[in-house]
């Protein structure tokens, strides 16, 4: 049988080919962006006005202006500066990755201006004993580069008016992003009411987790407990947990003890641990005034410096200005460049000894340190025990609230608020996600993604570039492109460069040769002639694979010796 490499390789090569190209159609078939464009082909789904029942659910329905009022109130600032809340409020859908048809949401519409406005709930929300839940959705669809995005559950009081409402408007809760340069966190401050004295003091939470910067709606969730423990979850999933006692600061509860702040350090108490020995004395022979350098009196001119050549000459590409006048300007002369003869040579002008480091320099002399004998250690003032010192076992026991707002100043617009929920039930909250958030978010992501511009396909240099375990199906294809090319040229030329492919056809080959003497000999067990023939292939394969094999390196070797040669000639 005679063995037509250049055939057999194109053989191959076009199973290949069809093999890269059904896995290629998989992957395009699989890829994000095909689901992407599938998902945006598809129908959106329709929102539907929940019959969840809660303290307060907002959905920004048609009728939302009933219950909201924008704030008409001037921010109190210190000093002489005032300035009013003049952000515009508007309940529109989403103009960015629209994941669900006629979805409205609270629209914050000025940038670079501070907003205010406010719900009232339809009777006073009180914790006290219960779980606490505050969800809502935030939706940046220009992004968040310096701004707010956080909602306040505002405390119940007689002078709760929501035109007034503003930055001192007192709050029992604050929680939702904010982000500004490297800051970039989920609030959650509560006001805590001190028992001994009634003022009320932020506690802000330890390490707040990350908000997520991006167009998709953004699901926001914070759960507390009676047992003061917390959670705060973003799109369904928890990102922080702890105790409110815990992880707050200032701490809830004051400590037991304080310093004394009548006790006073005596004036001889001595706090510096180390001193320098009084005892030491300079050494005779230490010469303070010892030069850090010297002239290195062992240097010796480079054989190749250049002692006539100038550093720099009149660059030889200059040209006079056409509109040079001598008379006015003066004499033209070309500016100087560096001299390219100094550039191959140690150097070029005069040359000097060079500086090296004086091994008789020692510097200014100083004592050394020693344990101090007088040392008391640190002093500190001591303990008393707290005069106003509390404990609240029940923070979680909040105060009554009346209203939610949203107060903040941002730098963009076009931040969307939408299906907030406030209330006791977590299986209700998550059941109002389930209806609005998790149907529209994967679309909505589908959509992002889908406006992604594509990365341009990143194609290596040359077949020798490959890497069989980074792309196997290419790394074949482009290999027996390879193979094919050479081998109608020049077969030997074939094997030399590109032995993986030989072995392999080698192998297949005798493959396809026991097949057809299985199919010839009636799809039984082969004849003994039949096998002895696989048997000769057999050998002739792995003759033949030997043969690539010492090919291959003679092929390396003599191109590490032309190699070589190149390298001895460029040195």
């Amino acid at each position: 049988m005679r063995f037509n490499v250049a055939a057999a390789a194109a053989s191959a090569a076009l199973l290949v080919g069809n093999a890269y190209a059904d896995e290629q159609k998989v992957l395009k078939d699989d890829s994000p962006a095909a689901d992407a464009s599938t998902a945006a082909a598809a129908e959106l789904p329709t929102f539907t006005p929940t019959k969840l029942k809660a303290p307060f659910l907002e959905q920004f329905t048609d009728d939302w202006e009933k219950r909201w009022k924008p704030s008409h109130a001037k921010k109190d600032v210190q000093g002489d500066e005032e300035w009013a809340y003049v952000g515009e409020w508007a309940v529109e859908e989403p103009v960015v990755y629209k994941g669900m048809v006629g979805d409205k949401g609270l629209v914050v519409k000025n940038a670079a201006a501070h907003h205010a406005i406010s719900a009232k709930f339809p009777k006073k929300i009180d914790p006290k004993g219960k779980t606490l839940v505050v969800q809502y959705e935030v939706k940046l669809q220009n992004g968040l580069e310096c701004g707010g995005a956080y909602l306040k559950l505002l405390r119940e009081t007689k002078a709760l008016h929501q035109d007034e409402f503003s930055n001192t408007t007192p709050y029992v809760i604050m929680f939702g992003p904010d982000k500004c340069g490297h800051t970039n966190k989920v609030h959650f401050i509560f006001n805590h009411k001190n028992p001994k004295t009634g003022e009320y003091e932020e506690k802000h939470l330890n390490s707040p987790p990350t908000a997520k910067i991006t167009k998709t709606t953004e699901l926001y969730t914070l759960i507390v407990h009676p047992n003061n423990t917390y959670v705060i979850q973003q799109n369904g999933e928890q990102v922080k947990e702890g105790s409110l006692l815990e992880d707050f600061t200032p701490t809830v509860n004051p400590p037991t003890e304080i310093d004394d702040p009548k006790d006073k350090k005596p004036e001889d108490w001595v706090d510096e641990a180390r001193i320098p020995d009084p005892e030491a004395t300079k050494p005779e022979d230490w010469d303070e005034d010892a030069p850090f350098e010297i002239v290195d009196e062992e240097a010796t001119q480079p054989a190749d410096w250049l002692v006539d050549e100038p550093q720099t000459v009149p660059d030889p590409e200059a040209q006079k200005p056409e509109d040079w006048d001598d008379e006015e300007d003066g004499d033209w002369v070309a500016p100087t460049v560096p001299n390219p003869k100094c550039a191959d040579v140690s150097g070029c002008g005069p040359w000097t000894k060079p500086m090296t480091k004086n091994p008789e320099y020692k510097g200014k002399w100083t004592a050394p340190y020693i344990d101090n004998p007088a040392y008391k250690g640190v002093w500190a003032p001591r303990k008393i025990k707290n005069p106003n010192y509390f404990e609240d076992k029940t923070p979680a026991n909040f105060e009554p609230m009346g209203a939610i707002g949203f107060e903040i100043w941002t730098m963009q617009n076009n931040i969307l608020f939408d299906n907030i929920y406030v209330g006791h039930s977590i299986d209700d909250a998550k059941k109002l996600a389930d209806e609005t958030f998790f149907k529209k978010h994967p679309l909505e992501e589908l959509a992002e993604v889908a406006d992604k511009p594509k990365e341009e396909e990143k194609k290596p240099a040359s077949p020798n570039d490959l890497n069989f375990k980074d792309d196997p199906v290419t790394y074949i294809k482009e290999k027996f492109g390879l193979f094919v090319t050479l081998a109608q040229k020049d077969p030997i030329e074939a094997i030399k460069f590109v032995p993986e492919i030989a072995g392999g056809l080698a192998a297949l080959a005798v493959t396809v040769l026991a097949i057809l003497v299985s199919i010839l000999s009636g799809g039984s067990s082969p004849v003994p002639a039949a096998k002895k023939v696989v048997a000769d292939v057999k050998d002739k394969a792995k003759d033949a694979k030997d043969k690539v094999a010492a090919a291959a390196s003679s092929g390396v070797e003599a191109a590490k010796g032309e190699a070589n040669k190149r390298s001895t000639r460029n040195n």
